[in-house]
């Protein structure tokens, strides 16, 4: 593959025969998003059908899918984990056509695959990916255009292939198995036989614009910026005897990772409620992380290190305004005034100023159910695996367990988060001297700083990145928050969110 080097630079990669046409339409479908266009050319039999079939059965998860030709119909749409439009536009007698088609409506929240791309003149989307077949030999060879987030997603996942291919997974089927709130995202891949490994597709994290003292969010927040985060931290809880994925193949500078696959058994029931026994035990192997000796200079590779970040108070308080950056107008219908916001500072302020003092270790930060793999067979620590960790920083040991034990993304009954933080305290106090007055304090004010910046985010994960799906977790989210500040040591604070609608703290 010759490497883009800007976007009016086309790919080219040659394709000796069907199963490399397949393969082809396999790594674009790990790219595809909502609103993508792509539109394929060629002569005849030039192989646009068959890439065409690749790119849907694999968006399906099903190699045996039926997917005819859509010359008569126009157009055959599929469900598969996004919806995808598959269009022939030989038989389309004007481009106004594509109106009646629909073209507008199934990008919402699908992507399009276009054959006779150019029977629709100039009404594709600016941003349309072309792919063009052309013979040669006896295999053909594609010419990928194109510009903006589309090219650069569709150049990522042939650079993946390419990592698998010198891996010796060149071979291998992959399989879109998840993404997050981040750029990141992950697929099962697997040859004949073996057992299915997990691709982690990572690319380095764009900064974005100043927001404070000329400084970007995440880097104030001290977000990860490569994957070296993620190899050094798993390295260092696997020497700790922490059952972390095996990392079987690294590209550190590309963000790529072969590892293995925990398994994927969850911490809850068949209708997705939390396993009281299971909170508890990963409480449990909370306590015994925390215990644990940890340096903040981490090996990613020979050279290679990754500096363990503190949690420090400027990092605290700006996740935290994002209470007010997004979810405050959410609900109010009207920006946060600036004396508003120094009052949110200050009252925040004297609270984290209070946290100085409290037990400080390796937090993972994400440690909730999503991020948790159950291992029932297993014992002691291996009982249950650890992903997801890459934003570790060094902070106070609460945080993961108010993560834990007032899960985003799951309801946690009161009685479940106190038998979980009961789990936790029992384990600390059996290796030695713990203060559980002081701990509870520090939980409570990690839980509030926690829950107030996850109701920013996920208002901001809708308005700003058009992901509506978050807003449905805003009254659990909310109810954590009610608990947390019901905590004697956060009266101040309670008496802040209760006067400007910030929460429903009870009376």
């Amino acid at each position: 593959m010759k490497k883009a080097v800007a976007d009016d630079t086309p790919l080219e990669r040659f394709l000796a025969d069907e199963g490399a046409t397949v393969m082809l339409g396999e790594d674009l479908a790990m790219a595809l998003r909502p609103g993508d266009v792509l539109a394929l050319s060629g002569d005849l039999g030039a192989g646009k059908t068959t890439l065409a079939r690749g790119l849907i059965r694999a968006m399906a998860g099903d190699p045996a899918l039926d997917v005819p030709s859509p010359t008569f119909t126009l157009v055959q749409s599929y469900e598969t984990r996004l919806p995808v439009h598959h269009l022939d536009l030989y038989r389309l007698s004007s481009a106004d056509e594509l109106d009646e088609l629909g073209l507008d409506e199934m990008l919402i929240d699908g992507a399009v695959l276009v054959e006779w791309p150019d029977r629709a003149g100039d009404r594709l989307p600016g941003e349309t990916l072309r792919i063009e077949l052309l013979h040669e030999g006896d295999g053909r060879r594609a010419r990928i255009e194109g510009r903006g987030p589309v090219l650069h997603r569709i150049v990522r996942s042939l650079a993946a292939r390419d990592f698998l291919a010198t891996s010796g997974y060149g071979g291998a089927r992959r399989e879109y198995f998840a993404g997050d709130a981040s750029a990141r995202s992950y697929e099962k891949v697997a040859r004949p036989g073996d057992a299915a490994l997990i691709l982690m597709n990572s690319p380095e994290l764009v900064l974005g614009p100043p927001v404070r003292g000329g400084r970007p969010y995440a880097e104030i927040a001290h977000t990860a910026r490569s994957v070296a985060a993620f190899v050094a931290i798993d390295r260092a809880l696997a020497r700790q005897g922490f059952a972390v994925p095996d990392i079987i193949e690294q590209d550190i500078e590309r963000g790529l990772l072969l590892i293995g696959d925990l398994g994927s058994e969850g911490m809850l029931d068949a209708a997705g409620r939390p396993i009281a026994e299971r909170y508890a035990a990963a409480a449990e192997l909370l306590a015994a992380l925390h215990t644990k000796p940890w340096s903040r200079r981490l090996e990613a590779a020979p050279g290679v290190f990754h500096d363990v970040p503190q949690f420090d108070d400027e990092a605290m308080l700006i996740e935290v305004e994002l209470l007010v950056d997004w979810y405050l107008p959410y609900v109010t219908g009207r920006p946060a005034s600036e004396a508003l916001r120094e009052t949110f500072r200050d009252a925040w302020s004297k609270l984290i100023s209070r946290l100085g003092n409290v037990e400080k270790t390796l937090v993972l930060r994400d440690y909730h159910s999503p991020n948790i793999i159950w291992r029932g067979e297993r014992q002691g620590l291996d009982r249950l695996g650890i992903i997801d960790f890459q934003d570790a920083l060094w902070g106070p040991a609460a945080y993961d367990l108010a993560s834990l034990a007032m899960d985003a993304r799951v309801t946690v009954p009161p009685e479940i988060e106190a038998s979980t933080v009961a789990a936790y305290v029992a384990a600390r106090q059996v290796v030695g001297s713990f203060d559980e007055t002081a701990f509870h304090a520090a939980y409570a004010a990690m839980a509030a700083q926690r829950n107030s910046k996850i109701l920013g985010i996920f208002v901001r994960l809708d308005r700003r990145d058009g992901k509506p799906a978050y807003l449905k977790h805003l009254p659990r989210i909310r109810d954590y928050l009610d608990r947390a500040l019901a905590h004697p040591a956060l009266s101040e604070l309670r008496d802040f969110y209760r006067e400007h609608g910030l929460a429903g703290v009870p009376e």
